[in-house]
Order: C-alpha cells, then structure tokens, then sequence
C-alpha cells in the first residue's frame, strides 16, 4: 500500500515519526521544487536520449550512415509513437527535450562557424547563396499559396529547404509555433529532396562544365543538410569538398537574421489580423537562443578552440539536436501526418527544383 496516500498514516505522521537526530532535512521551496522538476523531466529525457542513441546505432548498418543521426532519430521516433506510444510519463521530459536542449543545440552551432570562413568564400559566393536564400525562401512561400498548403508548413519547408534542413525547421519554428506533424512534414521533405540531390549533384560536374570551386559553391549554396553537402561535395574532390562546407556553414550564419525576420513578420501579421491588440502582445519574439548563436561565431572567431574540444562540440551538438528530433518523432501521429496529403511534398520537390536552378544560374552568370 502507498503510504503517502493512505487514509490512515497521512504525511505528517509519517514526519513526525522520523528520529529528529538521524533524519536529514527535509527540502523545501526552491530545492524541493528543482528536484521535483528534475524527477519529472527524467524518464522523458531517457526515452529521447535512447532513440537519438539507437539512431546512432542505426548509423551502423551498411549503406545508413549517408542519413544524418538526427534524420534517424526523429524516423525512430514516430515509429515509436505510432506503434507503441509515447507514455504520459515521459511527456514532461520529451516537451524539455524538444524546446531547452534544441536551443542549447542550435546556440552551440555557433561554434562551428567563423567569420573568417565567410570572408573565404569572397563577395560573390555570399551575395550567390544570400540571393538563392532569400529567392528560395519567397518562392517556397508564395507557391505554398499557391498550391493551397498551410502558411506556418510552408514557411518551415521554405526555411529547411533554403537555410539548413531540419535544424532550420525546428529553429523557425520557435517563432511560427507549427503543429508536430507539420514540423515532421517539413523534415521529411528537405530530408527526401536533400538525399535526392546528394546521390544526383556527384553525377553531373562534368555535364554542367563545373570547376570543383563552381561545384563546391553549387552544393553549399543548395543542397538541404550539411552532412548532404560533403557526401556530394567530396564526392568531385577535396577541393570541392572543402569549399563546399565553407560555403555551407556560412548559409548557416543567415539562420540568425532569418529566424529574427520571421519573428517581427509573426508580429505584424498577428497585428493586422487583430489590430486592437495590445502592444505587448503584437511585440516581436525573440528567439534569444539565436542571438546566444551570434555571440558563440564572434567568440569562435576571436578565440582560437582546440581541434580536439571543436570535435567534441560537434559531437555534442549532434546529439543534442537529435534528441530534440526524436522529441519531435515522439509527438508526432502519423494520421495526422497523411491527412495533409501530398501537397506540401508537391511543394518541397518544387522548392528543391528552384534552389538547384537558381543557384546554378547565378554561378553560370556571375560565380
């Protein structure tokens, strides 16, 4: 019988029955609650950190290890969901999983970056992928309109598709506040089309009379995620290669403004649609972890990191977002998933098309 809950023997009897010379102190306020809170968030971070590990895992098998940890796990964690379910007790640690450590995550990309890698790829490469950027991004939106997809779904399909994949997607969403399954949709999308270029990219340098420095460009410029860009990028050489994740990471760097871009266009539209609105509810959000992202590429350009702690920052960061996927995998119902049709992947292939043509154009034209 539990004690504790017993009609009988209530809470206080059983405190003051404990010898006051041997008992500890008993917690309270502040530390009562942090443990409490700690305890509640345990079994869900143990559940997500164990499908972003089997994720890992999965990595292993021959012909996996082309997907991203972070493409598995949130794969891994839909299937849970959706056979076995997600139980309640682990819903307060997945949510924790899926909002702190992803901003935890993205904050430490930052580390990845330089703004002397920025200065590498010259003026013209950053004008090439800040023009694809933001043509992308406008035509991914406008023709979600089109095709009649839900503003929030198409607005993350544009950013996973224009900025960085799934870490763009779950990154924007922090100001769009899409349901899951459209978080989920947006995934699956930059993850198909991007796996889609990076076995096609390899095939055609030589058809399209690219140099490796024209062809690095053209991968970091379009291709979705990064670990996509160097299978493609190395795959015409390692001077290829190495351009191609320069000019991949600095397409990374405009994740900031864009993510803050879509903050103040949130507001806006929140204000128009209601204009008697009070001011503090038409403000802005701001997503504070991006300017946490700032601050890390200033301080990794001014300060030389270790080798060996950056690999480890790498490796941690990785984890971190894919535990964040797996977070996601585990809120995320298939049903509601395939009740959104086959539009929005009509719209993902159309925004993988465009980025592909219009960064290779501008490269034809001026790169």
């Amino acid at each position: 019988m539990n004690t504790l809950a017993s009609p009988i023997v209530s809470r206080a009897d059983v405190t003051v029955s404990l010898d006051n010379d041997t008992a500890g102190p008993v917690p309270s306020g502040p530390e009562r609650g942090l443990g409490a809170a700690t305890l509640a968030v345990l079994p869900g971070l143990l559940l997500t950190s164990a499908v972003a590990a089997s994720a890992y895992a999965l990595r292993q098998l021959p012909g996996m290890a082309t997907f991203s940890p972070m493409i598995l796990a949130i794969l891994i964690g839909i299937a849970f969901h959706n056979l076995a379910g997600t139980p309640a007790i682990a819903k307060p640690g997945v949510t924790f999983s899926l909002r702190r450590l992803l901003r935890i995550a993205i904050i430490l990309l930052g580390l990845q970056l330089t703004i002397t890698q920025v200065i590498e790829v010259g003026g013209r490469g950053i004008g090439i992928i800040a023009a694809t950027l933001l043509a992308t991004f406008a035509f991914t939106v406008w023709t979600g309109k089109l095709l009649g997809v839900d503003r929030k779904l198409a607005q993350l399909i544009a950013a996973g598709t224009s900025i960085c994949g799934a870490s763009a997607v779950i990154a924007t969403n922090t100001v769009t506040n899409a349901h899951d399954e459209d978080v989920a949709y947006a995934v699956a999308c930059v993850t198909v089309f991007g796996s889609v270029a990076m076995f096609a990219y390899p095939l055609l340098p030589g058809l399209l009379h690219l140099d490796p420095h024209a062809f690095g460009l053209w991968t970091g410029a379009s291709i979705h995620e990064i670990a996509q860009v160097v299978a493609a990028a190395f795959q015409d050489g390692q001077k290829a290669g190495e351009f191609a994740t320069i000019a991949k990471l600095s397409r990374v760097m405009l994740l900031a403004p864009m993510v803050i871009a879509l903050g103040l266009m949130a507001a806006r539209a929140a204000k128009k649609n209601d204009p008697a609105a009070s001011a503090s509810s038409a403000r802005p959000p701001m997503p504070w972890f991006v300017l946490g992202f700032v601050a890390l590429v200033g301080v990794n350009s001014l300060i030389t990191v270790p080798a060996e702690a950056k690999v480890w920052v790498v490796a941690v960061t990785t984890f971190l977002l894919s535990v964040a996927l797996a977070a996601m995998g585990l809120e995320t119902d298939i049903r509601k998933l395939t009740a959104k049709g086959f539009r929005p992947a009509i719209l993902g292939a159309l925004a993988f098309l465009f980025i592909a043509g219009f960064s290779l154009a501008l490269i034809k034209m001026i790169g």
